[in-house]
C-alpha cells in the first residue's frame, strides 16, 4: 500500500476523531466531567468504549502476531480477557454505588480508607497505566512504521500525539465516544480480515498448511504446555480484573444494572471475537512463512492480500484499536495521578477551578512518561505479560481478599503488594521457572494471597467499618469540587465538612 495515501487517511481519521472529542465534551465543567464523564453513561457508551478497550493492542498485534507463531494458542489472549471481564461484572460492578473515583479509593476502603495502603496502591496504579500506556504506543508504532516505512520511534511518537490531542481536548466523554465508533470500526475490519484472508489461501482446509501439528491443538496446549497455556489466559484475566481503565467503567457508568450489562454483552463479544487473531495469524503464516517479526502478521495481511480500500479500513481498524485502549489508560493515569498522587505529596486536592487544566497537563505528562518506556521496548505480549505479573497481580490478590473477606487489614494488603512483585522478579530472573510457568502471574498470585492472609491473621484487625471508610473518601473526595480546596489542605476542617483520617 502506498504510505502517503495510508498516512493521508489515517490523518483525516485522526482529524474527525479530534472533532468529535471536541463536540462531545462542550458542556464540561468539572474535574469530574473531565475524568468520569459525569458519572452518567449510558449502556450503548459503556459497551462501546469496553469492547474498544478490550479489542486493543494485545489483539490486534500481539495476539495475532503469537497466533502466527503459536497456531490457536493466539485465542487465549481473547479467553483470558472475556473471562476477566465477565468475573468483573459479577463481583465488582456493584461498587458503582460507593462513588469511587480511582481504584486506589476503593483498595483503600477495603481495608479502612488506610491512607498508607491508598498512597502505595496509587503510585502502583500510576505506574500500571503507565505500562499500559506504554504497551499501546509501542503496538500503534510498530504498526505505522511497519506500513509507512519510516522510523521505529517517530512512528510511536505520531501515534502518542494522534491520540493525545483529543484526549486532551475531551477527556473522558470524547474517550468514550471516539471508543465506541472505533469499536464498530475495528469488529467490522477484524471480521472482514480474517475471512478474506481465509479465502486466499483458498480456505480453512490450508490454514494450517504451514503449522507445525502441536500448534493445530486444541489452543496449542501440546506445543506450549498446558501449564503456560493456562498460565497466559490468566495473566491477561488478572491484567482485566486490576486495569485501572476497566474500573473507570465502573465509576463511570450509569449504574449498577448500566455496567453489569455492558460488561457481560462485551465478554461474550470477545469470547466469539477470541479465535478471530488467531486465525489471522496463521493465515499470514500461510502466505508467508518467512515474516521477520510475527507481530507484523497483522499489517502484512492487510496490505498484500486485502484490496486497497479494504486494507485501508483494515489497517486503520488495527491503528483504532491502540488509540482506543491507549486513550483510556491515560485517563485512568490522569486519574490517579491527580487524585492519589498530587495529594500524596502535596497534602492537598487541586481546586475546582484548575481541575480542568490540572487534568489536560496531567495527560501530557503521563502520556510522556509513556512514550518514555514505549521507545525502550519491541516486544507487545512479553511488555504486558511482565508488567501484569509484577504490578498488578498484587491489586488483583487485594481486591479479592478486600471485597470477600471481612478479616483483611492494612498490613495484609501491603504483605500483598509487596509478596507478588518479589516472586514476580524471582521468577523472571531465572530462565528454568519462567520457562516452567510460562510468566510469573500464578505464583506471583498464589504468593500474594498466602502473604496477605497471614500477615493479616497475625496483624490487629481492621476496626474502621465500611460505613466510616465510606465516609473518610467520600469527605477527602467532596474537596475535589469544593471552593475551600484552594486553601484547604487534607486533614483540615472547614466549615462546610470536616476531613477525617486514619492510618
Amino acid at each position: 500500500m502506498n504510505s502517503t495515501l495510508f498516512l493521508t487517511g489515517f490523518g483525516v481519521y485522526v482529524c474527525f476523531l479530534i472533532w468529535l472529542g471536541w463536540f462531545v465534551s462542550r458542556n464540561q465543567k468539572s474535574g469530574e466531567d473531565f475524568l468520569l464523564g459525569g458519572r452518567g453513561l449510558p449502556l450503548f457508551l459503556v459497551l462501546g468504549t469496553t469492547v474498544a478497550t478490550m479489542v486493543g493492542t494485545g489483539s490486534s498485534m500481539g495476539a495475532v502476531g503469537f497466533g502466527y507463531a503459536n497456531g490457536w494458542a493466539g485465542a487465549l489472549y481473547g479467553i483470558g480477557g472475556a473471562f476477566g471481564i465477565l468475573l468483573l461484572a459479577l463481583w465488582f460492578a456493584p461498587v458503582r454505588k460507593l462513588n469511587f473515583m480511582t481504584m486506589s479509593e476503593e483498595l483503600a476502603y477495603y481495608v479502612g480508607a488506610n491512607r498508607i495502603v491508598k498512597n502505595v496502591v496509587g503510585l502502583l496504579i500510576f505506574i500500571a497505566s503507565i505500562g499500559w500506556l506504554g504497551a499501546h504506543i509501542l503496538g500503534g508504532g510498530m504498526y505505522l512504521a511497519w506500513i509507512a516505512d519510516i522510523d521505529l520511534n517517530l512512528a510511536k511518537i505520531i501515534i502518542a500525539a494522534a491520540f493525545t490531542i483529543y484526549v486532551v481536548i475531551g477527556g473522558y466523554t470524547a474517550v468514550v465516544w471516539t471508543d465506541t465508533i472505533q469499536a464498530i470500526i475495528l469488529f467490522a475490519g477484524f471480521i472482514l480480515m480474517a475471512v478474506l484472508s481465509v479465502n486466499y489461501i483458498g480456505g480453512m482446509d490450508n490454514l494450517y498448511a504451514a503449522m507445525e501439528p502441536a500448534a493445530t491443538s486444541f489452543l496449542a496446549i501440546e506445543k506450549l504446555g498446558i501449564l503456560p497455556a493456562v498460565s497466559l489466559a490468566i495473566v491477561i484475566g488478572v491484567g482485566v480484573l486490576a486495569t485501572p481503565s476497566f474500573r473507570q467503567r465502573i465509576y463511570s457508568g450509569k449504574d449498577v444494572s448500566t455496567i453489569r450489562r455492558s460488561f457481560v454483552a462485551s465478554g461474550m463479544l470477545y469470547l466469539f471475537f477470541s479465535i478471530i487473531p488467531a486465525v489471522i495469524g496463521m493465515a499470514a503464516l500461510a502466505i508467508n512463512p518467512t515474516l521477520d517479526n510475527p507481530n507484523f502478521s497483522f499489517p502484512y495481511i492487510a496490505v498484500s492480500v486485502l484490496p486497497i480500500g479494504v486494507g485501508m479500513i483494515v489497517l486503520i481498524a488495527g491503528l483504532s484499536a491502540t488509540m482506543s485502549s491507549a486513550s483510556s489508560d491515560a485517563i485512568a493515569g490522569v486519574s490517579i495521578l491527580l487524585r492519589d498522587v498530587y495529594v500524596m505529596f502535596t497534602g492537598r486536592v487541586p481546586n475546582k477551578e484548575s481541575m480542568m487544566n490540572y487534568s489536560r497537563l496531567a495527560l501530557i505528562v503521563v502520556i510522556g512518561f509513556a512514550l518514555l518506556f514505549a521507545l525502550t521496548s519491541n516486544d507487545i505480549i512479553g511488555y504486558i505479560t511482565k508488567m501484569i505479573s509484577t504490578v498488578m497481580s498484587g491489586m488483583f490478590v487485594c481486591g479479592m481478599l478486600g471485597k470477600f473477606w471481612k478479616r483483611y487489614n492494612w498490613q495484609g494488603a501491603l504483605a500483598t503488594l509487596l509478596g507478588a512483585s518479589v516472586v514476580s522478579f524471582v521468577i523472571m530472573l531465572n530462565a528454568d521457572y519462567t520457562a516452567f510457568w510460562g510468566n510469573p502471574v500464578i505464583p506471583s498470585c498464589l504468593f500474594a494471597l498466602v502473604a496477605g492472609v497471614a500477615v493479616s491473621l497475625v496483624t490487629p484487625a481492621n476496626n474502621v467499618t465500611a460505613e466510616m471508610a465510606k465516609t473518610i473518601l467520600d469527605e477527602e473526595r467532596a474537596l475535589m469540587e469544593m471552593d475551600i480546596s484552594k486553601a484547604g489542605g487534607l486533614g483540615e476542617t472547614s466549615p462546610q465538612r470536616p476531613v477525617s483520617q486514619t492510618s
